[in-house]
């Protein structure tokens, strides 16, 4: 109990700094709660639709979940540029003039309120409102507002669609230019090796051996004719006849014309699996040239002591020349002809051998080529559904941004709550003058009681003799206190009235700190 009597001494003592805090802040609170100006807020409700066409059926190339589109919205809606072309349009601050563009753009951002709501199975919505002097400015904001987010959003969407549609079209002409440039690669590549090509591989292997047959042929058409010749020769030397006995008559073959024919149908075999520069065709070859060698020289050992020809002129003569002639002129012609078989045999075998490397060379060619195609393939499907999806975006039948409730032309104040601010700074002021008072006594360290003794030195006293002051000090004492109580009360009130009156209204300068602040109540 003594404890409260002393603090409520100390409180009483304290009183006038309580008065004044107080005071100065419940006046304050009450004068602006009294002279604020009224303020209107205009709200409006935005929902983000879902496309119109199923997305299984045609869906849009601009795919931004809802909440995010409103995100974006809200950061192009708010720019600098947006909020200031806006306040001096409507003039929706009554001292813009005064401000600087910073302090316009805050002040704008404070009567802006922008809210987003979202949730599983739940459909995203934005409310925006704005706080405006008037209805009209309110609801002229908010419409200056939707405005801008139906364009923002028509043209982020369209934007989106016509650069991927763009993109696309650009990727679908880049990847038809290199295909063209890869299929021209291939038919240059194919002129230029149209020989050794590997779809004609079969052809040439069958037609080499074609040739090499021929060439068997011809070889051994060749060696019968000048074996005919040769003996031709041999019969009108050792008999001087031109004709050739009958074939009942003919000298039986020796052993070693034997074995030649052997070594010449072994060779005839040879040649048409192996080539000329094969060894075992080499061999062969030399080992019937050793033995037609050997078969003329013993043909010529035995035609020591020949018959007298007949004379130069004579009919057999020139019959043998004629005969020989014919035989020449066959051998020749066998001769241009085994020439000309053994050169187109020798490109068969070069394209032949060189269409490995060339087949592999195309197959590159081709894959990278299927590589492109592909790629072409793709991009020409993407570019049909961007250009669905553009379509989609251009007749507003994708997701969009729609007005469920239009901005509103308010008929009464919003704000400001003047109860609630009245009150606020009575509660305010109270609090912070108790706590003024518990801050000083907190600071003073004099001792007042008893206790203070025992707790400071540790000493107890006999007795306590309290200050007894006479009439006109008590009397002096309360009526200063009440002078000082009588001043606060009511001179604090006046210098407020006297600010509002001479120098600037109260509102007008509470709503220019609010602008500055960038706040609202």
């Amino acid at each position: 109990m003594d404890d409260l009597k002393f603090y409520f001494s100390l409180f009483l003592r304290r009183l006038p700094w309580f008065l004044v805090v107080s005071t100065v802040i419940t006046a304050v609170a009450v004068a602006v709660a009294v002279s604020l100006p009224p303020a209107y807020v205009s709200q409006m409700r935005l929902v983000v639709e879902s496309p119109q066409i199923p997305e299984d059926l045609a869906a849009s190339t601009v795919r931004t979940p809802a909440l995010e589109q409103l995100q974006i919205i809200e950061q192009r809606l708010l720019t600098r540029a947006n909020l200031l072309d806006i306040a001096r349009k409507l003039d929706v601050l009554p001292d813009a003039a005064e401000m600087t563009p910073d302090e316009i753009v805050r002040a704008m951002m404070a009567r802006t309120d922008l809210r987003t709501s979202s949730g599983r199975g739940e459909a995203t919505m934005m409310t925006v409102s704005f706080e405006a002097g008037s209805p009209a400015a309110a609801a002229g904001v908010l419409n200056e507002y939707l405005t801008l987010i139906q364009e923002a959003d028509a043209e982020f969407r369209r934007g989106r669609s016509g650069d991927t549609l763009e993109f696309f079209a650009q990727e679908v002409d880049r990847l038809a230019a290199e295909l063209n440039e890869q299929s021209g690669r291939i038919i240059a590549f194919k002129k230029q090796n149209s020989g050794a090509l590997p779809d004609s591989l079969d052809f040439r292997m069958a037609r080499r051996s074609e040739l090499q047959e021929r060439l068997v042929a011809i070889e051994r058409d060749i060696s019968r004719l000048t074996g005919q010749r040769d003996r031709l020769q041999q019969l009108y030397l050792t008999t001087g006849r031109t004709e050739v006995p009958p074939a009942g008559t003919a000298t039986p073959p020796s052993e070693a014309e034997l074995q030649l024919r052997g070594l010449e149908r072994e060779l005839d075999e040879a040649l048409l699996v192996f080539s000329e520069e094969n060894p075992k065709v080499k061999l062969l070859r030399a080992r019937v040239d050793r033995l037609e060698a050997d078969i003329a020289a013993r043909a010529a050992e035995a035609a020591e002591t020949p018959p007298a020809p007949p004379p130069a002129g004579s009919t057999q003569a020139n019959i043998l020349n004629a005969q020989i002639a014919e035989l020449d002129s066959e051998i020749e012609l066998l001769r241009e002809q085994k020439d000309s078989v053994q050169t187109t045999l020798d490109g068969l075998t070069d394209t032949i051998e060189r269409t490995p490397e060339i087949a592999s060379a195309l197959e590159e060619l081709e894959r990278a080529y299927a590589i492109v195609e592909s790629q072409y393939d793709t991009a020409e499907n993407r570019l049909s559904r961007a250009q669905t999806g553009d379509l989609i975006e251009s007749r507003s039948r994708g997701q969009r941004v729609a007005v469920i409730e239009q901005p509103n032309t308010p008929s009464t104040p919003t704000k400001p709550n003047r109860v609630l601010i009245a009150g606020g700074g009575a509660v305010l002021g109270i609090a912070a003058g108790l706590g003024l008072i518990v801050l000083l006594e907190l600071l003073n360290g004099s001792i007042r009681r008893p206790e203070d003794l025992v707790r400071r030195f540790g000493i107890s006293p006999f007795a306590t003799i309290p200050y007894i002051r006479t009439r006109r000090q008590v009397f002096l004492q309360r009526g200063l206190k009440l002078l000082v109580i009588l001043a606060i009360v009511v001179g604090i009130p006046a210098a407020i009235y006297a600010m509002h009156v001479y120098y600037l209204p109260v509102d007008l300068v509470a709503d220019k700190v609010m602008n500055r602040l960038g706040v609202r109540w």
